[in-house]
């Protein structure tokens, strides 16, 4: 599914491959493309792609994601995410905008948060019944 060149990659700062299993928190600033396991958070102000046979077993923070493997914990990312088909969620998701492909599975509510915070003007409307 993933065998093509990842689009919206210039390049990849890490590469966690199929073989590799990560135990303990993963942070960082570039790009990251997990092919393996990790089990502990991955936080990256990069884009993060999650290949079809990779596992997270935590939270995942990142700029953007394209998501085509596994996650049990929730999922925050600041622009776009990417759902594919083979994607499966356990967690909540906060996102600015999103696709989901048919086949996806998601347990978990989603929340999308607009980059502009809207304000919110509360008006108290008064009716005045007259009671014979």
């Amino acid at each position: 599914m993933f065998n093509k060149k990842n689009e919206n990659f210039e390049k990849a700062d890490t590469i966690i491959g199929q073989a590799i299993k990560v135990k303990g928190n993963f942070n960082g600033h570039g790009n990251v493309i997990v092919e393996g396991i990790i089990e502990g958070n991955l936080k990256t102000s990069g884009s993060v792609v999650i290949n079809d046979k990779a596992k997270i077993f935590a939270n995942v923070d990142a700029k953007s994601a394209k998501i085509g493997g596994e996650i049990n914990g929730n999922v925050k990312i600041t622009n776009h995410l990417q759902i594919m088909s083979s994607a499966k969620i356990v967690g909540d998701i906060e996102c600015s905008s999103i696709s989901i492909e048919q086949g996806a599975i998601i347990n978990g509510k989603c929340v999308m948060a607009s980059e502009q915070k809207h304000e919110t003007h509360n008006t108290e409307h008064t009716t005045k019944l007259d009671v014979a």
